[in-house]
């Protein structure tokens, strides 16, 4: 018959010296039901069941982690004779991890043997974790990319070729890990028919290196249409314009010269007539 047995205070049942002995209290029945908060205080709770339901959503791991101490936290899966399989949260690295160990679930760490493989879904969402096939289909088999030249002609590069970089005549390449293409231009410029700045009223400037000179070795023309005197600086400047009284049509200017007002180059002709002239 049911029996219910009432106190007014708490009811301690007490084997032996307790808590600290060897004693144990058993209860045997088909079903043991604890109508309140059930708090278990030791160092180990064992649960010999075929099937375990919790109601709780969230399971809370590592509850008095105060992380003064490098603790990993997670589920281990017994698996007989062969390694323990193990997806937990590694603190060392701080990432989660699926692993196969040796370790048996006591401590606070976990040593990796091998990490194992998760099986998910097809992504649907940018922050979806992605599968092989996915990634194959996206970079393998769905991996496109074209180039051209300045002949606007395009190239495919499949997967698993090797897109080169070629100097030409003048240019010299470099490839270095881990993704940097360097363009040198180390030999002499030839072929070149024409150099234009980008930049408004930049000047484009050619030097040479230590005592070098600048060596032009063949005809340097000054074309005669510009509009108007260049600025003069504390720099000789040279420019062509319609020839006038010196015959050449090259002028020059400089601040130390004239107050900078142009004057044009006298050429031999001219100064043999002035020669005379002036007897």
């Amino acid at each position: 018959m049911a029996k219910t047995l009432r106190t007014s205070g708490d009811y301690t049942i007490k084997t032996g010296t307790g808590a600290s002995g060897s004693n144990s209290v058993i209860f045997d029945s088909k079903t043991t039901r604890v109508s309140g908060d059930l708090i278990v205080d030791g160092t180990s709770t064992t649960l010999n069941t075929a099937t375990l339901t919790i109601e709780d959503p969230i399971i809370r791991l590592a509850k008095n982690n105060t992380n003064t101490v490098d603790t990993d936290s997670g589920i281990l899966v017994e698996r007989g004779v062969d390694n323990n399989a193990a997806f937990y949260w590694n603190e060392g690295d701080t990432v989660f991890k699926a692993v196969t160990t040796t370790s048996d679930g006591t401590g606070t760490s976990i040593t990796d043997t091998a990490l194992a493989n998760i099986r998910v879904a097809e992504p649907s969402d940018n922050t979806d974790a992605a599968t092989k096939n996915y990634v194959d289909t996206q970079v393998g088999g769905g991996f496109s990319l074209k180039v051209a030249g300045d002949d606007s002609t395009q190239i495919a590069v499949e997967s698993g070729n090797t897109l080169q970089f070629s100097g030409g005549a003048n240019i010299h390449t470099d490839a270095t890990e881990p993704d940097t293409i360097t363009v040198n231009l180390n030999e002499r410029l030839t072929g070149i028919d024409s150099i234009t700045g980008s930049t408004s009223n930049a000047d484009i400037t050619i030097s040479a290196n230590s005592t070098g000179s600048v060596v032009i070795d063949d005809v340097l023309t000054f074309p005669a249409n510009r509009s108007g005197d260049p600025t003069a600086t504390a720099v000789t400047k040279v420019f062509a314009q319609t020839p006038s009284g010196g015959g050449t049509g090259l002028f020059f200017n400089n601040t130390s010269v004239s107050s900078g007002q142009a004057g044009e180059l006298i050429s031999k002709k001219k100064a043999t007539a002035l020669a005379i002239a002036l007897g």
